[in-house]
């Protein structure tokens, strides 16, 4: 595909695992290294059955998350609450927060960090 200034597709952008999430692939839809959004950035995640973010906080960044295909559950600071197509949640900044695969097919989810979110295993606050 020629390199476009506004146009994501998805299939086109490469893929990367977070380090405090697995069986999970997130393509960057927005943000510097695609459109050049500076205080906004959007991913395409995909997790697989059973799978999901380990207990994390982000340091200083909000994120939501709006579920497209499959269930979830996620809990935010002692709140539980199953996800299903056209849910959303939010995760405030420094929130520690936890997301599961439920369904059997994986979960595609659109996540949005403000500001920018940046993979930072350091950062990372895995279960004892």
């Amino acid at each position: 595909m020629t390199k476009r200034r506004y146009f994501i597709r998805a299939g086109e952008v490469p893929g990367y695992h977070p380090a405090n999430h697995v069986g999970t692939l997130n393509r960057r839809l927005i943000g510097r290294e695609t459109v050049g959004a500076e205080q906004l950035e959007v991913l395409l995640g995909v997790i697989e059955k059973g799978k999901g973010a380990l207990p994390h906080a982000h340091p200083g960044i909000e994120q939501v998350c709006y579920m497209l295909e499959g269930r979830a559950r996620a809990e935010v600071a002692g709140e539980v609450c199953e996800l299903g197509p056209g849910d959303c949640c939010f995760f405030p900044p420094d929130q520690q927060h936890t997301f599961t695969v439920l369904s059997d097919e994986p979960v595609k989810v659109l996540v949005i960090y403000a500001p920018p979110y940046e993979e930072n295993p350091d950062r990372v606050i895995r279960p004892d």
